[in-house]
C-alpha cells in the first residue's frame, strides 16, 4: 500500500515516514501542497496524510481537489495542531476522513491508517 504524506515540518515528516515504513507501507513524502498535488496525480496513493498549513497549496485545497474525484475514493487523514477547530471542521466538510492532533501517538496513527485502508 502506498501512502502520500504532505507535511512541511521536517522533524514531523521524518517521524511520519519512519513510523509508516516500519509498518510496511511505501511512503511518498512531500514538503508542500503543490508537490503533494503532483505526487497525487502521478503516484496514485492508497491514502493521504496531510497537514493543513503548508506552502504553495494548503491541505484544505489538496483535500478539495482529491475529493472532487469520487472515482478514486482516496481516504485522507488531516494532521493539525490543537486550537484549529474551525479549520478542522472545514477539512471534514471538504471530505477529510479522519483527524489527528499534533503531536500524535504513533500507535494511534497506525490504527487509523489500517482502519481507513480496510474500508477502501
Amino acid at each position: 500500500m502506498k501512502i502520500l504524506v504532505a507535511e512541511d515540518e521536517a522533524l514531523m515528516l521524518a517521524a511520519l515516514v519512519r513510523n509508516l515504513e516500519t509498518d510496511g507501507y511505501e511512503v511518498i513524502s512531500t514538503t508542500d501542497g503543490r508537490e503533494a498535488l503532483e505526487k497525487y496525480r502521478t503516484e496514485s496513493p492508497d491514502l493521504i496524510i496531510t497537514d493543513i498549513l503548508m506552502p504553495y497549496t494548503s491541505g484544505l485545497e489538496l483535500i478539495g481537489i482529491v475529493k472532487s474525484n469520487p472515482e478514486k475514493n482516496i481516504p485522507i487523514i488531516v494532521l493539525s495542531a490543537l486550537g484549529q477547530e474551525a479549520t478542522v471542521l472545514e477539512a471534514f466538510n471538504l471530505g477529510a476522513d479522519d483527524f489527528i492532533a499534533k503531536p500524535f501517538n504513533p500507535g494511534e496513527l497506525n490504527l487509523r491508517v489500517k482502519r481507513l485502508l480496510k474500508r477502501k
